[in-house]
């Protein structure tokens, strides 16, 4: 479920607590969480209602200024309408475990790990360490000229990218990307290296 940066700061802060989408089945479940730019938000309840039945209240909850202000951005699609409580979970791990750079050699052994596991499962063969490097050498680059360099697709690039920034080592920008503090402190002290690089 995508949330729009206001209502995400929203429902961190608390002046939102509702969403109103159109679904032919419900997209999430209670329980649910899912990331957001200001963190994790979590769904505390999905219910079926009548958008004729939406309240003043209940849209200004839901981030918009009327009820049939919300009524008109739903008009666009016959499916029916779900309400969606929301609350905020607390702040997305990544971000927290980013910037812990003070690795001990059992971190750095854990995360070798996790990035071989990584390119054995990779069908283009092992991209992990050539991802990191191509990201510290070439920050806030678009991920399309990132992808060309290295011969890839920018989707499957953006994806494995993705994979990087889970286990806290790279940060996205609204243009390309760059090595977190902990993805810096890894390459620093890893002795893994690209294929075709130099040892190290």
């Amino acid at each position: 479920m995508l949330l729009p940066p206001k209502v995400a700061h929203g429902v961190a802060d608390g002046t939102v607590t509702l969403a109103f989408r159109r679904w032919r089945a419900p997209d999430v479940r209670p329980g649910s969480q899912f990331r957001t730019v200001a963190g994790v938000v979590r769904v505390e309840a999905v219910e079926e209602v009548d958008p004729a039945a939406i309240t003043d209240e209940e849209a200004a909850l839901a981030g918009h200024p009327s009820a049939d202000a919300l009524r008109a951005r739903l008009r666009d699609d016959d499916a029916p309408t779900y309400r969606v409580v929301l609350a905020w979970a607390g702040p997305d791990p990544r971000v927290a475990l980013r910037e812990d750079a003070d690795l001990t050699d059992a971190d750095v052994a854990a995360i070798d790990a996790r990035l071989e596991r990584l390119d054995r499962a990779s069908s283009h063969g092992p991209w992990t360490m050539r991802t990191l490097e191509l990201i510290g050498r070439r920050p806030h680059v678009r991920a399309p000229d990132l992808a060309a360099e290295v011969g890839r697709e920018r989707d499957p690039f953006k994806i494995d990218v993705r994979k990087l920034k889970n286990l806290g080592l790279t940060v996205s920008f609204d243009v390309g990307y760059d090595l977190s503090p902990r993805g810096r402190a890894y390459l620093a002290r890893t002795t893994r290296s690209a294929p075709g690089a130099p040892g190290r």
